[in-house]
């Protein structure tokens, strides 16, 4: 089967190809991708080229295809797992196989599978990993983002409490408790609030700050007081640029602190708060993942001691949390789209993959079969001023609150150019 994929040579040399797929072997699979979600782990492969832990030694001969968070359809399953899928079935993938030890991973090690690709050969050890995830929802950009997802899903479940003389961990959140979101207004914050408010195990008070009253605003445009309300959960949003921050949080807790604090933004600053808004027993979650090696702040070791404070880091979800994240999608609790800024066709994948640090806002969300330049969410109304696609576009998206939807992913495929 002929495929079209962005594939790795070396460092900053990637290369949109058309080449045929092998014949399939009874314990593979052939798929057809439709989505892809562009992640800074894929920039980093692209700079680093065979010297990323993940990408082959020998890829400037066997190039591998770049892109792991993607979604798409079953076309074709070897006599091996053709109990567990059939043509037509929606999937997502988990790219951490850890396949017998191995690092190797969908997007980074494989010559025939990864997100940009317009067909893709899935082998064996997907499948023995249990790593090919059924995907019931409707839109497949979804699907691509069951993986960032999960990464907010985990951050949750690996929270963690303690009881006095008990030499346990409680893992996950305190339910009822209280818990403050810090810098919490970016994509990733919004996923993390959409969730905690959506989930089973939730806290009855929710503070998420930010420093910029349009943020904080849009984000309660998105996930509003009210809807918090409904689900048992008293939220508020907060401008901690104005003022004493922790004061002003500790007056909402009532004054005595929050049971779990998340930080969504790697600021020394940020962090102290946190510490410093933490009640007995709090667990600091350090979400945000800094570019600096040495980056370092104040922790209160007096509290440490005694009032048993304690932090966590997270940079990743599991499988299992992937599992969550697409069964919430296809049950509607999860609206991944306030994750996505920018939409584009898979010519575009090259150039957002190697500019992607520079680029502003969001997820961006490449659809691998059309061809497109990567397109703002935002400047499609001003697009439409001489082009009637995103002239549709702009008006699909404001009737879903300015975010990418199931109708627009529809609209798109329907109405563009074939790659």
């Amino acid at each position: 089967m002929l495929t079209k994929a962005l594939r790795i040579y070396g460092k900053e040399d990637l290369r949109l190809e058309e080449f045929e797929l092998p014949e399939m072997k009874d314990d593979e699979i052939v798929a057809k991708v439709i989505s892809d979600s562009i992640c800074m782990s894929s920039y980093k492969a692209a700079m680093q080229g065979a010297d990323h832990k993940r990408v082959p030694n020998d890829c400037a001969e066997n190039p591998t295809i770049i892109g792991h968070e993607f979604c798409g359809e079953i076309v074709k399953v070897g006599a091996k797992w053709a109990d567990k899928f059939v043509p037509g079935q929606k999937f997502s993938i988990q790219p951490a196989l850890n396949y017998k030890g191995s690092q190797d991973a969908p997007g980074y090690s494989f010559r025939y599978i990864g997100g940009d690709a317009t067909y893709v050969l899935i082998p064996n050890e997907v499948m023995e990993m249990d790593c090919l995830l059924p995907y019931s929802g409707d839109a497949f950009f979804k699907g691509s983002l069951a993986e960032p997802l999960s990464c907010v899903i985990g951050t949750f479940h690996a929270m963690y409490h303690t009881k006095l003389g008990v030499y346990t961990h409680d893992m996950g959140i305190v339910e009822g408790g209280k818990m403050a979101i810090l810098a919490g207004v970016g994509p990733m914050g919004l996923a993390a609030i959409d969730y905690i408010i959506h989930c089973d195990r939730r806290p009855s008070l929710l503070v998420v700050t930010d420093i910029d009253d349009a943020r904080l605003a849009r984000a309660a445009s998105i996930l509003s007081v009210e809807e918090a309300a409904k689900n048992g959960i008293e939220l508020h949003y907060v401008n901690t640029g104005k003022g004493d921050p922790v004061a002003d949080l500790m007056e909402i807790s009532g004054g005595t602190g929050y049971n779990d604090v998340l930080v969504f933004a790697p600021v020394a600053p940020v962090v102290e708060q946190a510490d410093a808004i933490l009640a007995f027993d709090g667990c600091l979650n350090f979400f945000a993942g800094p570019s600096k090696k040495d980056f370092s702040a104040k922790f209160n070791f007096y509290n440490v001691h005694y009032n048993y404070t304690h932090i966590v880091g997270t940079s990743g979800g599991n499988t299992d949390d992937m599992r969550e994240a697409l069964t919430m999608m296809s049950e509607g609790k999860l609206n991944p789209a306030i994750l996505v800024t920018h939409i584009g066709g898979m010519d575009a994948a090259k150039e957002t993959t190697l500019n992607l640090p520079s680029i502003p806002g969001g997820k961006k969300l490449i659809y691998t079969h059309i061809s497109m330049p990567l397109v703002a969410i935002a400047d499609f109304a001003k697009l439409g001023e001489t082009d009637p696609k995103f002239a549709k576009l702009a008006e699909i998206t404001e009737r879903h609150n300015g975010l990418w939807s199931y109708e627009a992913e529809e609209y798109l495929l329907a109405n563009s150019e074939s790659i």
